[in-house]
């Protein structure tokens, strides 16, 4: 009998101590709402994060991580445990398309839009030749020394924008500082689950510290709560239409490329984590991705990706079951219909944003480098040495080309710059050290 296309999930009495929780297997559904909280909350932290940094609204893109993560469900068939949120690699090549000045909402989100679709059908294409052909092509193409340079480019290329958010004053400079303390107490002195939430957590210490020293001591741009006191408890999500700009669709296409990266990697974990290979649903996987990043941009969201997040939760949990993100996703969706919900992030101050992104940036730059760490890249290797060397420099540098109409920004000319030096010299490899 043919397997059908959905798992069938077997219920399990409880979660022992140590038992994996497989994909395919549930627990009682008190036990599973609770997982989805966890899940929600793990996710909350990034994909408002990444949304206010672009200056988009971050309860529409709460409601479209929502609905993405029940497209990619669909999709691979309830195979791929995955949570999907907004992604970071669209920060830098969104701000320089809308020219966003870091505060309040981006008047030029449309001309985002149009081209965070752009990315979605190109990553959507690659699913398509995925399932056709396998991954073999793309781990040719980008093994750890070229995914590991691209996402530590990512980090890098932000790291200016940090910087400048939180450079208008001195008090500005000083409660960034102090956010990114918040953020490594708990990241190194606390213990489980709010460990694994160490950004939302920190945020929330950092938050609590800057109201009592504005609002309190009088100190610095007090919090306005008047917006939240104005905000009805229910309402639809403010949806925003796209324009299809040519530029700004040339230079955010090519995100599709670090997506792939990132994707590849997130069924790679899982897969190892579960002891099942989940090899034959990388081309789905990729599809419902570059699927929901286009509903996203046509909603007025944010392009999306699968978060690692929510990998540290199942890594922490044992429980794999994949019914576990549709009701994530659920309650996700139910978050987005609330303007209270909404106004209450908008009140974030702006030190406190940029702290943490001074965090995260830095994260993302350290996950570069990990890769290379735990795939054991060979820097005796001067193949290895030239395409790490001049990628982390174009990017950190935001190197830019233009040929007639198309361009490219720091993080595309980066990715294929990574990609195209480690084809062409990957005939020739020379040993030795560069001196």
């Amino acid at each position: 009998m043919a397997d059908s296309y959905f798992p069938r999930w077997r219920a399990q009495p409880a979660a022992a101590e140590g038992r994996i929780v497989g994909t395919d297997e549930r627990l009682a559904w008190p036990q599973m709402f609770a997982m989805g909280v966890q899940h929600v909350v793990a996710m909350f932290g990034s994909t408002v994060l990444a949304p206010l940094l672009m200056g988009f609204d971050p309860n529409l893109c709460i409601f479209m991580s929502g609905i993405g993560t029940l497209l990619f469900f669909v999709l691979v068939g309830g195979r791929v445990p995955s949570y999907l949120g907004s992604s970071f690699a669209f920060i830098g090549l969104v701000i320089a398309v809308t020219g966003y000045g870091g505060h309040g909402p981006n008047l030029n989100i449309p001309v985002a839009l149009g081209g965070i679709i752009a990315c979605g059908v190109v990553y959507a294409v690659i699913g398509l030749i995925v399932s056709a052909v396998g991954t073999r092509w793309i781990e040719t193409l980008m093994p750890p020394v070229v995914t590991g340079a691209i996402v530590c480019v990512i980090g890098l290329n932000l790291a200016p924008i940090a910087v400048h958010g939180v450079s208008g004053s001195n008090f500005d400079s000083w409660m960034a500082l102090v956010t990114v303390l918040c953020v490594g107490a708990v990241a190194v002195f606390a213990r489980g689950m709010l460990q694994r939430l160490l950004i939302l957590v920190g945020l929330l210490m950092a938050y609590v510290i800057y109201a009592i020293v504005t609002n309190g001591l009088g100190m610095g741009k007090p919090i306005d709560f008047t917006i939240v006191a104005n905000a009805a408890w229910f309402g639809m999500p403010h949806f925003t239409a796209p324009v299809f700009n040519m530029q700004a669709m040339t230079l955010l296409a090519p995100i599709a490329v670090i997506l792939v990266a990132e994707n590849l990697g997130h069924i790679k974990a899982v897969s190892a984590m579960t002891g099942q290979n989940l090899d034959r649903y990388v081309g789905r996987a990729f599809l419902g991705d570059g699927l929901a990043t286009i509903v996203s941009g046509f909603a007025g969201g944010t392009g999306v990706t699968t978060y690692a997040e929510n990998i540290g939760v199942m890594a922490v949990t044992k429980i794999y079951s994949t019914l576990v993100f549709v009701i994530a996703a659920v309650i996700a969706l139910v978050l987005g219909f609330s303007p209270k919900f909404g106004a209450v992030i908008q009140t974030i101050p702006g030190p406190v944003l940029g702290g943490v992104s001074i965090v995260v940036f830095g994260l993302i730059a350290v996950t570069g480098a990990r890769i290379w760490v735990v795939n054991k890249v060979d820097f005796s290797d001067n193949r290895n040495l030239i395409v790490a060397a001049v990628t982390l420099v174009l990017g950190a540098g935001d190197f830019s080309l233009k040929l007639g109409g198309f361009g490219l920004g720091g993080i595309g000319t980066a990715t294929f710059g990574a990609i195209i030096l480690y084809a062409l010299l990957r005939r020739k490899p020379v040993q030795g050290p560069v001196a």
